[in-house]
C-alpha cells in the first residue's frame, strides 16, 4: 500500500477499533452496575440500535455533501462527550437508566453518520488496484480486536470497573481526531440548489437501479435476522443447557468464527477476487453448516471447525461486497447508497432477536435451527440466480495490477 492518506486513515480507524472493542462489554456491565435487570440492559441497547437506524439515511446524505473526514472528527467529538459523560456518571455514582438510554441514543446517532462517511472515504484515499487490500486490512483489524478486545475488556471491567473501560474508549477518539486531520481529501462536489430530499431520492435511485445491489440487501434482511436470532440468541441458550457445548465451548466456537475471518483477510491481501459477489454469496452459504450443526449435534470441536470455515466465507463476502460497491457506485453518491445498504441490514436485527426469543420458548430448538440453516442457505444461493450477481467481476486493470 503506497497511499499515504489511507495510512493515516487506517491508523485512526485501528485506534478507535482497538479502544472501542471493549465498549459493548463495558456498557453492558455499566448498565448492570446501575440496575441489575436484563430489561434495563435491553432498553439501553435498543436505544443505540434505533437511533442508528433512524439517522443512517441522514448520515449518508451528509457524508456525500460535506468533507467526510470532518464529519468523522465531529462525530468523534460527540462520542467523547456522550461516553465521557457515561464514565463521569459512573465515577460519581449518579448514573440512572434513563440517562444511559439517552446517551446510548446519542452514540448510536453519531455512529449513523460515521459509517457511511467511512465507506465513502476509502475509494477517495486508495488507488483502484489497492481497494481489495485496503478493505482486507481494515477487516483484519476488526476481526483481531473482536477476538482479543472482549478478553481485555473483561479483565479491565473486573479489576477497575466499567467506567475505566469507557475512559480508554474516549482516549481512542481523542487520539484519532488529530490523526484524521492528516488525511487530505479533495473537496466534495458542490450541489447548489439541491435539497435533502432530492439528495435522498438520488441515493435511492442509485440504489434501486442496480439489481445486484438491492437483491443482495433484500437477501441479507432475512439472513441477518436469522443470524442475530439463531446464532446470537439460540446459541447461548443451547450453550447454557446442553453439556455437549457448554458456555466455555461456546466461547471457543465464537472465537473460531473470528479466527476464520482473520485468516481469510490475510489471503485476500494477496489474491484478488475475480468474481466478488459470486464467491461472496457462496461463502455466506457456508454459515448454514454450523447453524444446522448447532441444532443437530452441538459438539465443540466440530462446531468450531464449521464456524471457522463460515467466518472465512463471511469475510470473502465482506471484502468482495465493499470492493464491488466502491468500484461500481460513483464516489460522490457512495455514502448515500451505503446508508440504504446499512438500513436494510440493521432494521431487521431487533425483529430477528424478538422472533427467535419467542420461537425458542414455543418450539423445539433443534427444529428451529435446522429450518433456519436451510432458509439461510436458500437465501444466499438464490441470489446467484440473478445474472448481475453471478457475472459481476472486477475491473480488468485492477485484477492485472493485483496479480503482478
Amino acid at each position: 500500500m503506497q497511499d499515504s492518506g489511507f495510512r493515516w486513515f487506517f491508523i485512526a480507524r485501528a485506534i478507535t477499533l482497538i479502544t472501542g472493542s471493549m465498549s459493548s462489554i463495558a456498557l453492558a456491565f455499566a448498565v448492570l452496575q446501575v440496575d441489575n435487570e436484563a430489561l434495563s440492559l435491553s432498553y439501553v441497547l435498543t436505544a443505540f440500535t434505533v437511533a442508528n437506524i433512524v439517522f443512517v439515511l441522514f448520515g449518508g446524505v451528509v457524508a456525500d455533501r460535506l468533507p467526510r473526514a470532518l464529519i468523522i472528527q465531529s462525530c468523534y467529538v460527540l462520542d467523547i462527550l456522550s461516553m465521557g459523560t457515561v464514565a463521569a456518571l459512573l465515577f460519581t455514582q449518579t448514573a440512572t437508566i434513563p440517562l444511559l438510554v439517552g446517551l446510548a441514543a446519542v452514540n448510536g446517532a453519531s455512529t449513523a453518520f460515521v459509517l457511511p462517511a467511512m465507506q465513502g472515504i476509502i475509494p477517495q484515499l486508495t488507488k483502484p488496484e489497492h481497494l481489495q487490500q485496503a478493505n482486507a486490512m481494515l477487516s483484519f483489524v476488526r476481526s483481531a480486536v473482536t477476538i482479543g478486545g472482549p478478553v481485555i475488556a473483561g479483565v479491565l471491567v473486573a479489576t477497575a470497573g466499567p467506567a475505566w473501560a469507557m475512559v480508554v474508549q474516549v482516549g481512542g477518539w481523542v487520539v484519532a481526531i488529530p490523526v484524521l486531520a492528516l488525511v487530505k481529501l479533495p473537496p466534495p462536489p458542490r450541489n447548489e440548489g439541491s435539497t435533502f430530499l432530492r439528495d435522498l431520492r438520488t441515493g435511492w435511485d442509485e440504489f434501486r437501479s442496480r439489481t445486484w445491489l438491492w437483491v443482495i440487501v433484500l437477501a441479507f434482511m432475512i439472513m441477518n435476522a436469522i443470524h442475530v436470532g439463531a446464532w446470537g440468541v439460540a446459541g447461548p441458550y443451547i450453550a447454557k443447557n446442553d453439556d455437549r457445548l457448554g458456555i466455555t465451548g461456546w466461547g471457543w466456537v465464537v472465537s473460531a468464527e473470528g479466527i476464520g475471518v482473520l485468516l481469510m483477510t490475510v489471503v485476500l491481501m494477496r489474491f484478488p477476487l475475480r468474481r466478488p459477489l459470486r464467491l461472496g454469496m457462496i461463502g455466506m452459504a457456508f454459515f448454514a453448516v454450523p447453524l444446522t450443526m448447532l441444532g443437530i449435534h452441538p459438539a465443540v470441536v466440530l462446531l468450531a471447525i464449521a464456524a471457522l470455515i463460515a467466518g472465512a466465507g463471511a469475510e470473502v463476502f465482506s471484502t468482495g461486497w465493499n470492493v464491488t460497491l466502491m468500484e461500481n457506485v460513483p464516489t460522490d453518491k457512495l455514502s448515500r447508497v451505503s446508508s440504504y445498504d446499512m438500513l436494510g441490514s440493521f432494521v431487521v436485527m431487533p425483529i430477528g432477536t424478538l422472533i427467535y426469543g419467542w420461537l425458542i420458548t414455543h418450539a423445539d430448538v433443534g427444529v428451529v435451527l435446522v429450518t433456519s440453516g436451510v432458509l439461510y442457505a436458500a437465501c444466499a444461493v438464490a441470489t446467484l440466480a440473478v445474472p448481475s450477481v453471478w457475472r459481476m467481476g472486477r475491473r480488468a486493470h485492477t485484477v492485472e495490477v493485483a496479480d503482478s
